[in-house]
């Protein structure tokens, strides 16, 4: 039996200056569970106009909110932090019906962006400068961060419920005002946040959601009371991001996509290696940035691995996120499973046998859903196109490799850099891969390399555009402005050049 959604067919609003608008936009996109195939909602292309009213609605908030003491603007994210824990369940089945992953992994997803208002909370702290006396004779000097204005977020359609807590908790903690532009595919899980923390009490403009397409992020992009803008997505789209806000003179961080490989050397602990690279390749449907796309192993480590993994691939349950047992929902729309079956098929053609294929699957009572069940290549030749190219599903690609500097010169032939593992209990050979991998977040024996909220989500190459990442100490950095201040109280002089 299906499980039956409690959202009902509606209009995602915009939230500006305070207030729950309607769009006049007469293009409507719809909202589909991924799943059910179910219209959700319809959400609004929003015009121009009404991106420009957010803009005006954040400037205009911003002088009270940057002058308001950071030890007050925290005290609203104690109250965020504890409205999102009262609807924890409610937000994550609204994810769960909206993006189609698993309950468990919408709960573990929402836990993470708890996490970033919890470390922004820290911003008395975070936020401090340091100071010097006497640089010069009777000269003291102190550097000091200040906010930046209005700031904006354009973000993904795979973390709804977290990957916005990237952003809002620590703008908005530097004295910024903010405006989210979520994915137009899930659109509701924002929605209902935004609902839920109107009860904090934020002064109107401090906060503000708009929905919409690529109008609506040129917008944000083109226009000059926009200091700043954070994206998450595609490289390609990221690339765009990056040109189009530096142009125009903005402070932008982009975070692209991925080809994460994993090293598996034959003295790894190979059930608890094959279990957790299976979680990280098929968890979320594979459809996260972090997940581990190319398994490459090392000399006897090759069929003792395969046997394993494929055996955890093929025992996985698909099906409706909502359901209990469920272990990997479906992939995010039609278009999506068609481009990742295509891939499956041209690495078949590259040389790959496919040891298990998830194509076309039959999900009883979901006949309809975007489902590719877990799917494992073996053997793909290491210069095949598919070896380099971001699938964003559930497919584990393996490779093998004589040694380890095969193994990490394999992984450096991809352009992307945002995470690779290596699974092994050689301290000398983790140590080397640490030290020679090129990627931004590196895990030992560690399925998906995901930094705590407390650190920076690195990424090097084409996984990232910018200089400072998302979340603790970066955020702190990316929004705000450093400013020297120099001075001299006393009637000494001194000549120092």
């Amino acid at each position: 039996m299906g499980v039956s959604s409690s959202l009902e067919v509606d209009v995602v609003r915009n939230y500006v200056g305070g207030e729950w608008k309607a769009s006049s936009s007469g293009e409507q996109l719809k909202v589909v569970n991924p799943a059910t195939q179910k219209v959700l909602a319809t959400v609004p292309a929003s015009t121009r106009a009404e991106v420009e009213a957010a803009i005006t609605a954040a400037k205009k908030a911003y002088p009270a909110w940057r002058a308001t003491p950071p030890e007050d603007r925290i005290q609203y994210l104690f109250k965020m932090k504890q409205l999102l824990e009262d609807h924890f369940d409610e937000i994550a089945r609204i994810t769960t019906t909206e993006n189609g992953k698993t309950l468990t992994e919408a709960k573990a997803e929402l836990r993470r962006g708890i996490e970033n208002v919890e470390v922004a909370c820290g911003i008395p702290t975070l936020m401090q400068g340091y100071n010097l006396e006497d640089v010069a004779r009777g000269i003291d000097e102190t550097m000091i961060r200040q906010p930046l204005g209005v700031v904006a977020a354009i973000t993904p359609f795979n973390f709804p419920a977290m990957i916005p807590f990237w952003f809002l908790p620590y703008a908005i903690a530097c004295g910024n005002t903010f405006i989210l532009k979520p994915s137009e595919k899930v659109p509701l899980t924002m929605q209902r946040v935004f609902e839920i923390i109107e009860g904090i009490g934020l002064p109107p403009g401090v906060l503000n959601l708009i929905n919409g397409t690529k109008a609506a992020v040129d917008t944000l992009l083109e226009h000059p009371d926009v200091r700043a803008i954070s994206f998450v997505g595609s490289t390609p789209v990221a690339r765009y991001i990056y040109a189009t806000a530096s142009a125009h003179g903005k402070r932008v961080q982009c975070q692209g996509g991925a080809k994460n490989h994993v090293l598996v050397l034959p003295d790894a602990d190979m059930d608890m290696t094959a279990q957790v690279i299976s979680e990280s390749a098929f968890g979320c449907a594979g459809q996260r940035c972090l997940a581990v796309s190319v398994a490459v192993t090392i000399g006897d480590a090759q069929n003792k691995f395969r046997d394993i993994v494929a055996d955890r691939a093929s025992s996985l349950r698909v099906g409706y996120g909502l359901e209990q047992g469920t272990e990997m929902g479906p992939v995010i729309t039609g278009e999506s499973k068609q481009r990742i079956e295509s891939l499956i098929g041209a690495g078949v053609s590259d040389g790959a046998k496919v040891l298990v294929d998830g194509r076309n699957p039959n999900v009883k009572s979901y006949e309809g859903g975007n489902f590719v069940k877990p799917t494992i290549l073996d053997g793909l030749p290491a210069d095949s196109k598919v070896a380099s190219t971001e699938i964003f599903g559930p497919v584990l690609s393996l490779i093998h490799a004589n040694d380890v500097d095969e193994g990490i010169e394999i992984l450096s032939r991809t352009a992307y850099g945002n995470a690779a593992s290596i699974f092994t209990t050689s301290g000398a050979a983790a140590r080397k891969f640490r030290y020679e991998a090129q990627a931004g977040n590196i895990g030992v024996n560690i399925g998906v390399a995901a930094p705590m909220a407390y650190f920076p989500f690195s990424g090097w190459r084409d996984s990232f555009f910018g200089v400072l990442h998302a979340q603790g100490r970066d955020a702190v950095e990316f929004y705000t402005d450093k400013k020297v201040v120099i001075e001299r109280w006393t009637q000494s002089l001194s000549r120092r050049f």
